[in-house]
């Protein structure tokens, strides 16, 4: 008997442990568009595509994502959720951030995350997620970033921070972007 009542309280805790822990992650997606999460920011705006600037500076950026990576061989893997982020680096001058594109490992786009450009204030920075159950990209998933600006300005950093906090170890790391194209 004493067994039985243990197991059900192992159950009932380890079922509400379970529930707050999917609670969390639905309240964590938001119902929000990726445009209005990335408006959230404070220092960023949606302008529309005949507000571009004539670009005196731009670039094509390529960011490595890495939605899995393998534990110990190709049968098991972990799941991290991506963090990939924004930042003008420029003092005086904003800029455009025009595309924001994610590809899966076979180099198909999955989909934008801009229907239209946003605008970076000097200092500000913004972000999108790719949530760690999200497993559309692969291990060899990515972005490519475009952005342009109307004056002569510091490059943006544009990288990606991918994490897994499950159990009672953590992972975490950063992806840096890589320039390849000038505009």
């Amino acid at each position: 008997m004493c067994s039985i009542q243990i197991t059900l309280r192992y159950c009932l805790v380890f079922g509400l442990l379970l529930g707050c822990t999917e609670q969390r992650l639905i309240n964590s997606t938001s119902n929000l568009s990726t445009d209005q999460q990335l408006q959230e920011s404070p220092g960023v705006t949606t302008i529309s595509p005949e507000q571009l600037p004539p670009l005196a500076s731009g670039q094509v950026v390529y960011v490595p994502i890495y939605s899995e990576i393998y534990n110990f061989d190709q049968n098991q893997v972990t799941q991290l959720a991506s963090n990939l982020s924004f930042r003008n680096t420029d003092i005086n001058n904003f800029i455009v951030i025009e595309t924001v594109d994610y590809y899966d490992s076979g180099g198909k786009k999955i989909r934008s995350y801009l229907t239209q450009p946003i605008k970076l204030a000097p200092l500000a920075s913004t972000s999108v997620i790719v949530a760690r159950n999200d497993q559309t990209g692969g291990t060899g998933a990515n972005f490519i970033v475009e952005w342009r600006a109307a004056d002569r300005v510091s490059q943006p950093i544009i990288e990606a921070i991918m994490i897994n906090t499950s159990s009672q170890q953590g992972l975490a790391f950063s992806s840096p972007g890589r320039v390849i194209k000038e505009r």
